[in-house]
């Protein structure tokens, strides 16, 4: 790892003075560099794979130049440390090198999950203050540049729009013409390296607001769960590959998928549009050996395996799982069909990213009845109403502190503070009990539905689908789903004599009010009146009991 000179110790973020510089005592905090550390291993081994995506491949030298020219472009468009940039993109290599490009310069990502449409990528652009959105004109069959210049016409804080895997029309710079040329530009054209303290990414991620926030995270918050995941779950070498399906514009993917096996070495094999046969021949392909993806990749790839047992994944060591709790007969099928694979649960969230983790050398059994045990550094306290611990066993709140905690929420000093006590514990809103050190996730206070390890604002799709002339009242809550744990359930109130069906509300969220198709709700149930307390409060618990029932 490189071992940059850092500023002074002062209080970063939410952080003290002596927080900080008890993490870079204990070596929790790394004083070092994402890109200098790529540049290195670059420089070591220049032919080594560094990343593939099913349509090319580029090594560590190839990868190096490509983010260094991009860097350099960027910087000659007035792009400095600390400017914000948008990118909406596949799992595609560019992905990596754009990536690269902005922590050289020390500007702060801000990855946008490509099912995001119109309101929602406006709110990011806004939000955040983007200069520069990157994004693609065509992947499967959506516009993302055309929608970029329709948000442009009341957003002019982006002042450049580049175009990947596309060609550049109207003011739209190219990326290939950014990147193009065999010369690395040296350092001294570049700058200087940033600080691992500065903000490094904005991540945004719905919660039970209406509106995602921005969780802002320097180089060394992100890196200690890349560390923590490289040497106690995956035991990560510079001979292994990075399987990685999910989402790499999504927390888990961006630390886990993309700066982990950069700072370890690794190669990285992405796929963009996940199909579990066409998934696990990319694995015997290209030998992929680890792999983190949420709950409903490790099933579809179970249920591909058990279709077809000609698969070969006999390279997979260890497949990672996040975003929701793997179920029992999930794991005990697994092991039976996969002996040689390891399915290891993660918890975790974009504010932290990683919280517990089974850990390689871990009983295998606890995996069963379990979300594993606080990583290393990471205190976890089991608190009830008034933010008391309560003993092994008992059910509470899920409550933590971390060095790979977020700095603060991006500009919502409210939100930080309302969420982190002033002893630095993040409260979660996600229920849970320790036993014998290990975490058991069972269950959330917050109204929040998790599809597919997409986490889904119940209030949003309320407060959007209300506008439709059809309703009247809407509660929208979980309800359970085989394949992918939960999807979105309505409960409407209906204005008169029509009867919205499933398909018009999706038209309507999706081309009226530009919400993603996957918040849509998948089934409607009709009533009178919500079910509500003596204060107005809808009783959610109610609702998601019905629609668990109308299941069977």
């Amino acid at each position: 790892m490189s071992t940059t000179t850092t500023a002074g110790t002062q209080g970063i973020g939410r952080y003290s003075a002596e927080q900080v510089a008890g993490f870079r005592r204990s070596g929790e905090w790394e004083s070092g560099s994402l890109a200098a550390t790529a540049a290195s291993f670059a420089s070591t081994d220049p032919d080594h794979l560094a990343v593939s995506d099913g349509y090319g491949s580029l090594t560590r030298g190839a990868l190096h130049g490509q983010a260094m020219r991009l860097a350099l472009s960027l910087r000659k468009l007035g792009i400095s440390a600390g400017d914000r940039v948008q990118v909406q993109l596949p799992n595609w290599n560019e992905y990596v090198v754009i990536y690269l490009a902005l922590a050289r310069l020390g500007a702060v990502l801000v990855p946008t999950m490509p099912v995001y449409r119109g309101d929602e990528v406006k709110f990011v652009i806004d939000n955040s203050g983007a200069r520069v959105s990157i994004v693609t004109p065509d992947f499967r069959h959506f516009d993302y540049a055309a929608m970029i210049d329709e948000i442009r016409e009341t957003t002019p804080g982006i002042e450049h729009v580049i175009v990947v895997r596309g060609a550049a029309a109207g003011d739209h710079l190219s990326y290939d013409d950014l990147v193009a040329g065999s010369t690395v530009p040296s350092d001294d054209e570049l700058g200087p390296y940033p600080s691992p303290d500065a903000t490094h990414a904005v991540i945004y991620t719905s919660g039970t607001e209406s509106r995602p926030k921005g969780c802002e995270h320097s180089f060394a918050t992100m890196a200690f769960t890349a560390r923590r995941l490289a040497e106690d779950v995956f035991r990560l070498t510079e001979d292994d590959v990075m399987f990685m399906p999910t989402p790499i514009t999504h927390a888990t993917g961006l630390a886990a998928g993309v700066m982990m096996p950069l700072l370890w070495g690794a190669a990285i094999h992405l796929i963009d549009v996940w199909e579990p046969h066409a998934g696990l021949r990319r694995i015997a392909e290209h030998r992929t050996t680890v792999s983190i993806a949420a709950t409903p990749f490790l099933q579809m790839a179970l249920g591909a395996l058990q279709a077809d047992p000609t698969h070969d994944i006999s390279s997979m060591r260890v497949w990672a799982s996040a975003g929701a709790p793997i179920p029992e007969t999930l794991l005990r099928d697994w092991r039976a069909l996969i002996p040689g694979c390891l399915a290891l649960p993660v918890y975790g969230n974009s504010e932290a990213l990683i919280v517990t983790a089974m850990q390689f050398d871990d009983p295998e059994e606890k995996a069963l009845t379990s979300d594993g045990r606080p990583a290393r550094g990471v205190v976890l306290e089991i608190r009830d109403e008034n933010r008391q611990a309560v003993p092994d066993g008992t059910e509470g709140e899920i409550t933590f502190t971390s060095p790979g905690m977020l700095l603060r929420y991006w500009k919502n000093p409210e939100k930080t503070d309302e969420t982190i006590g002033p002893d630095g514990f993040f409260a979660t809103g996600d229920l849970g009990k320790m036993v014998d050190g290990f975490l058991r996730v069972t269950g959330r206070i917050k109204d929040l539905i998790i599809r597919g390890g997409l986490n889904i604002s119940a209030r949003e799709v309320e407060e959007n689908a209300a506008h439709h002339p059809a309703i009247t009242a809407i509660a929208a809550v979980s309800m359970p789903d085989e394949r992918l744990g939960e999807k979105v359930c309505a409960f409407i109130v209906p204005s008169g004599e029509a009867r919205i069906t499933v398909a018009e509300l999706a038209d309507f969220l999706q081309n009226e009010r530009h919400i993603a198709p996957p918040k849509c709700p998948e089934r409607i149930h009709f009533i009178d009146e919500l079910p509500a307390t003596a204060t107005g409060k809808i009783k959610k618990f109610e609702l998601r009991t019905l629609a668990a029932a109308a299941m069977h």
